[in-house]
Order: C-alpha cells, then sequence, then structure tokens
C-alpha cells in the first residue's frame, strides 16, 4: 500500500481485514483507514496496575496476576469452567460458560495468568465471569500495560482486539511520512483556543501516553476532545458554506414587488400584519429581487403568522408572471392552506388547485393540462407535487411547509421541476419548530434565516397543567363541564411505537370508551389512515362546532386551526419530545376564550421526562422550548432527522461542545481567505462518506 494514500484506502487493504470484518465496520460507518482513525474509544480500563486479591471489591474491574490452584466443569445448571488462581494475598475464581477443549487443557494447574475482569460475588466468594487472560511463559512473561486501555464502540460481529489491531496498524501508517495526518486548522487558532494538533489529539486518544488520566481522556472538555470536535463542527459548517457559494452561481427568476395586487391582498386581510411579519415580508422581497435563488427559512412560533407571509410570497411570484408550488407533510395540512388561500386571494384573479393522492383521474389530469399550459398560478399539495407527470410551466417560487418532514430526495425532486435555463426557482421554507441556535448555524447556515418573533395581538397565553393519569376520571369529568360552556376540546393519543395503524388503534379505543363515558357529548375521531373525504368531514364537522370533543392522533400537531377549542388533553406526553407538545399545544389558545392544556402523563416519570413536562409547564417561548429540547435530546430527535440525512458527528456533541460553534464562522473566513486548498481535504476528512444534502 502506497503510504501516501493510506488514509483513503478501503479497509480491506489492512492485514487481517477481509471483506467479511470490512463489512461489520461498515455498520459502523467505517469504510477506509481515515474513518479509523475517527472511531474514538467510548472509554478506558485501567491494565496498568496489578491489584492483590485481597484488595478487589465487586464491582470494580482490575488486572490481577496469580497461579492456577485447580481447575474443573461443574456440570450443575448451567454447565460452566471454573478456574481458581492464587497469589500471595487470596484466592479468586474465573468462570467461563463458553469454552473449548482446546482452552480447558491449556489451563494446567500452576500455569502463571494475567487477568483483567469485574469482580462480583459468585457461589464460593469473589470471581471473575469471562476475564480478559493471557498465560505467562519464559519468552511472555507477566507485565502489566504501560498505558490505559482503550475500548471502543462495536457491532455484533467485531471484536476490541479486531478493531485495537486495526486501529494501531492506521495509526502506525498515518504517522509515517509524508504527512498523513496533515493539520488544516492554521497555527493561531490552535493557540488562542489552547488546542493541541491534530496528530497529537488523535495520537492521545488512541494510545495513551502512561501519564495520561483516565479524567482527561473521557473527559468531552479534554483539550484532545475538544480540539477534535472543533475541526468536525468546522467540516460541517464548511460544507454547507461551500453549498451556499455554489448556489449563488444559478440565477433565478427577479419577481417584483410593485403590483397593486400586493396592496390588495394585504388590505383585505381581516386582520393586520404584525410588526415581525412585514419585517419578514420586506426581507424576502429583497431576496427575489436578486439574481441567485433566494434559500430562506421562516420560522415562528405556533401561530406566527406564517402562511400569510408565505401567501405574499406566492402572490409576488404570480404578478411577476410566475407559478408557485406549495409543499405540506399531510393532506390535513395541505387542505388548510388551500382553503386558506382561497379565502385571502378571492379578491385577486389568481388560479389556485389542490393536488394530493386522492385527485385522481379527469380531475387529477384536467389539472395537470392547466398547470403546464400556465393557466394554474399556485399548487398546493403533498409529495405528489413531485410526480413525474407533473409539469410546471414557469415554476418560480417552492414553499415547503415543515421542510424537516420531507426526505431530501423528495425536495430535490421538487425545485429540480422549475430548473431551466440556467434558472432555479427561489425557495422559501417554513417552520413551526425553531430551530436552536446552534443547529442554526451549523446545519441551515446555507439558508438565509428569518424570525416571525412576535404573537398576533390578542393571543392569550395557555394554562398548561401535569396532571397524573390517576386522575383520568377527574379529567373526562372536566370535559362534560367544558362542553357545558359551549366549548370544543382535543384529546390526543400518543403512542411510543412509531406506527400508523398502532396510534390509530389506539385513538379508536380512546373514542369509544370516551363515548360511553361522555354519553351525552358529541364525540369525533381523526387519525391518519382515515379516507380523505371521511377528514375533511371530521375537521368540518368539528370546525362548524357539530363535534364537541375530538380525539385524534399526532397527526393535528400542525395545521389544524379552530377558535373555539380552547382544552387540549395529551395523553402520555412524557412519550414525546418538548417541541412536538409545544406544537400540538398551539392547536388551543386561537380563540378570545382563555385556554387550557393538560399533560396526563403515566407515572413513574423519569428523570427527562419530568423536567420535560416542567419546561412545558413554565414557559410558551418556542424558541427557548427548542434550545431546551435539544439540550434534553440531541439534534437528531429535534429536527426528525431520519429522513433528512442526519447529522452524525463522530467527535462533537453539540450540547456539551456549544460554545466551540462561537468560532467556527470566523475560522472558515479565515480558511477562506487564507487557505482554500484545506477546505475540501478537511470536509471530506470528516464528510467523506455521506451525502451533503446542505443545498436543500
Amino acid at each position: 500500500m502506497a503510504v501516501a494514500n493510506s488514509l483513503g484506502q478501503p479497509l480491506s487493504g489492512l492485514a487481517g481485514i477481509g471483506s467479511k470484518t470490512a463489512e461489520h465496520f461498515a455498520k459502523l460507518r467505517i469504510y477506509n483507514l481515515s474513518d479509523l482513525l475517527l472511531h474514538l474509544p467510548s472509554r478506558y480500563e485501567d491494565r496498568t496496575r496489578i491489584i492483590p486479591i485481597n484488595q478487589l471489591s465487586p464491582g470494580n474491574s482490575a488486572l490481577i496476576v496469580g497461579a492456577i490452584d485447580f481447575i474443573d466443569v461443574l456440570p450443575r445448571g448451567r454447565k460452566s469452567l471454573i478456574c481458581q488462581i492464587k497469589d500471595d494475598t487470596g484466592t479468586i475464581h474465573l468462570r467461563f460458560f463458553h469454552f473449548t477443549a482446546r482452552q480447558y487443557n491449556a489451563l494446567k494447574p500452576g500455569t502463571t495468568l494475567i487477568c483483567y475482569g469485574e469482580v462480583r460475588y459468585g457461589y464460593n466468594g469473589l470471581e471473575m465471569l469471562h476475564p480478559d487472560y493471557k498465560i505467562a511463559t519464559e519468552h511472555q512473561p507477566i507485565t502489566p500495560e504501560s498505558s490505559l486501555t482503550a475500548i471502543y464502540p462495536l457491532v455484533q460481529g467485531l471484536h476490541q482486539n479486531v478493531v485495537r489491531k486495526a486501529i494501531k496498524t492506521a495509526l502506525t501508517l498515518a504517522n509515517k511520512p509524508p504527512q498523513n495526518l496533515q493539520e488544516w486548522l492554521p497555527e493561531s487558532v490552535l493557540q488562542t483556543l489552547a488546542l493541541p494538533d491534530f496528530r497529537s489529539a488523535l495520537n492521545t486518544l488512541h494510545l495513551p501516553q502512561p501519564a495520561t488520566t483516565l479524567d482527561y481522556l473521557t473527559n468531552d472538555d479534554s483539550p484532545a476532545r475538544r480540539r477534535l470536535a472543533l475541526e468536525e463542527l468546522l467540516a460541517h459548517h464548511l460544507s454547507v458554506k461551500t453549498a451556499k457559494l455554489y448556489a449563488r452561481s444559478w440565477q433565478a427568476p427577479k419577481l417584483l414587488d410593485n403590483s397593486p395586487d400586493l396592496a390588495k391582498f394585504v388590505s383585505a386581510l381581516p386582520f393586520s400584519l404584525t410588526t415581525a411579519q412585514s419585517r419578514v415580508i420586506g426581507e424576502i422581497i429583497a431576496d427575489c429581487q436578486r439574481q441567485h435563488p433566494m434559500m430562506r427559512l421562516v420560522q415562528g412560533d405556533v401561530g406566527s403568522g406564517k402562511t400569510v407571509v408565505a401567501a405574499y410570497a406566492a402572490i409576488l411570484a404570480v404578478t411577476s408572471g410566475y407559478q408557485v408550488a406549495i409543499m405540506a407533510p399531510t393532506e390535513l395540512l395541505a387542505e388548510q392552506h388551500y382553503r386558506n388561500f382561497c379565502t385571502w386571494l378571492t379578491p385577486l384573479a389568481t388560479e389556485v388547485a389542490l393536488l394530493t393522492g386522492h385527485v385522481k383521474g379527469k380531475a387529477r389530469s384536467g389539472l395537470l393540462q392547466q398547470l403546464a399550459d400556465g393557466d394554474l398560478h399556485i399548487l398546493i399539495g403533498t409529495h405528489a407535487l413531485f410526480q413525474d407527470d407533473v409539469h410546471f410551466n414557469r415554476l418560480g417560487l417552492v414553499i415547503i411547509d415543515e421542510q424537516h418532514r420531507f426526505g431530501v430526495h423528495q425536495r430535490l425532486a421538487l425545485r429540480a421541476k422549475g430548473q431551466h435555463n440556467n434558472l432555479r426557482p427561489h425557495q422559501l421554507i417554513m417552520t413551526a419548530t425553531p430551530i436552536p441556535r446552534t443547529l442554526a448555524m451549523l446545519r441551515y447556515s446555507d439558508l438565509d434565516i428569518s424570525s416571525i418573533d412576535e404573537l398576533p395581538p390578542g393571543r392569550k397565553p395557555i394554562t398548561t397543567s401535569v396532571i397524573a393519569s390517576e386522575r383520568r376520571q377527574e379529567v373526562i369529568g372536566r370535559i362534560a363541564a367544558w362542553v357545558g360552556k359551549m366549548r370544543q376540546a382535543y384529546w390526543v393519543c400518543t403512542l411510543i411505537e412509531e406506527s400508523d395503524v398502532l396510534q390509530c388503534e389506539a385513538a379508536e379505543k380512546t373514542a369509544a370508551y370516551l363515548t360511553q363515558a361522555l354519553p351525552d357529548i358529541r364525540i369525533g375521531l381523526l387519525h391518519g389512515r382515515m379516507k380523505n373525504a371521511d377528514k375533511e368531514a371530521t375537521m368540518l364537522a368539528f370546525k362548524n362546532n357539530a363535534i364537541d370533543l375530538l380525539v385524534a392522533t399526532t397527526v393535528i400537531e400542525v395545521g389544524v386551526d379552530i377558535p373555539n377549542a380552547s382544552l387540549m388533553i395529551i395523553e402520555n406526553p412524557e412519550r414525546l419530545g418538548l417541541s412536538q407538545l409545544h406544537q400540538l399545544r398551539g392547536r388551543v389558545g386561537r380563540g378570545a376564550d382563555e385556554s387550557y392544556c393538560l399533560l396526563l402523563y403515566q407515572a413513574p416519570l423519569s428523570d427527562t421526562a419530568r423536567q420535560r413536562l416542567g419546561i412545558l409547564r413554565e414557559s410558551q417561548d418556542g424558541f427557548l422550548i427548542a434550545e431546551k429540547d435539544l439540550q434534553l435530546r440531541g439534534p437528531g430527535e429535534v429536527m426528525g432527522v431520519r429522513q433528512t440525512g442526519q447529522i452524525n458527528f463522530k467527535v462533537a456533541d453539540l450540547v456539551k461542545h456549544a460554545d466551540l460553534l462561537d468560532n467556527i464562522p470566523a475560522i472558515a473566513d479565515q480558511l477562506v481567505a487564507e487557505a482554500p486548498e484545506a477546505i475540501t481535504p478537511l470536509i471530506k476528512r470528516w464528510l467523506g462518506h455521506t451525502t451533503d444534502y446542505s443545498e436543500v
């Protein structure tokens, strides 16, 4: 193997790693030597000191040396091999449930062993279960390790010794000239932050020196870990920054704000725009008058009025001669947008249509023909918008609601429909899940971010209570009193399993139970597996006050707007994240009445769940809640990343290393200005085997 290219070489190039072992490594996202070196130990074992047997204590792991006293196979119960060893201070048993005849024959009385394992109480005093051991010989005398022993994360079929050997080989290759562990960060940065160079950090963590302490190696704040975390965060930021620069090379249609229809739209609204909405609209107008595509994320708390802002942007495109695609994650939300747009755009000669999977036959073909001819201005829908037979005549703006719920390929497919003659449509992304500052800096720095940080006037705070499920009957009684005041309520069913079927079953059973318990209350049912027409009929009945209590799954999380529904009961809220609970709660508090949210939890609560529910009870600030959610659950859970190309960090932790993020933009700018040649290899080192979706 050529050393110069060693770190990019596949693992199969290492001695002792065949195709099967390489497959096991791939499950850990380790494909080449560079990936291998960035696979850090999860913990360390201290095999540097031999502990006398009489000083051992149960629950602790230790290195011991002793001579075999006797060996026996116990047939009773689960068959096991017992080996008693002794030193000058005492005896201990070694127990093996999995053993071979060869092993049995090698462990002869009088043989000296060096063993490492966890001490526990056994049948006859202290024992070690399946310890690591070596047999001392003339040629291999007993010696402790000179430094702490690294323990690596594994998958089934992969063993510690295989990983350790592979990493030692990779380090040996990398430490040879020419420099494979290239330092890409400026010396001034390392000095300012008091961090070691890349090579030293890796060697310290994989092969710690004898004087290195356990506390140093496992501490996320240790200079070695912080050094690697900084570079990983920088690589992610640079990949997004590079994509943003690339996006600047595309041209976009110029959207003008001189149409009288824009003023007519605003004046016809039954409410006044807030200062925050007006500010964000101004930012969108400025973007759409530039030569490159707008890529703007509008984040706003539940009920802050993002949809009106999107409608203004849509009219801006239509009055400039372009079509608009609006994609929502659920049919329920798409239908809600369709109704709102039809109402708001009535004074204007704008053609709006709804396309979901349920639009079929002649209705569908006629709609698609209108779209292709350019007679249809705004098309609202779900994932049906990016199917192959959907052709826009002149797509100028793509609006995506709750973008993190869509797969990346879906978003790319929709945008590709507007690409022609080196033109790309503008993109406006909306989310009611405010993005924590750290995530915004790192994963969304390719987007310009607008925040609608002001609620419309008259919105009253929602009183949130945390109630044990033992008081369920009391809560049911409260519903009867509530409906007696001519008000409506939600009962939300949650399940920990991500299964539509199970969630729907839970909702159906709850609806049946509540119907029995509240015979005078009109109860409706809404879940994701209902037919489209049935869902629409149920929502219309609820909106028209023909249903008093709506039992639903989390399908109502976004988009449902019923001002008279001002009581919500959420069952098993401990199963949901903070941001999702806040979204659900936002379905109430939309009218003039006082609103309430009851969190009906199942005891006992974990510490994290107790913290989550406490935060929700105390705060209604979606931005604060998003930050707390990130701290409690991490970035993957907060953003729903299973669909979006998860930020899979090897070393960095967005919570523990959040302070490093403040340095990242300046370091990135310094590299762009002083060492642009470092950017590609640095990104490749950390993201070489992930698809970069930052552009969407």
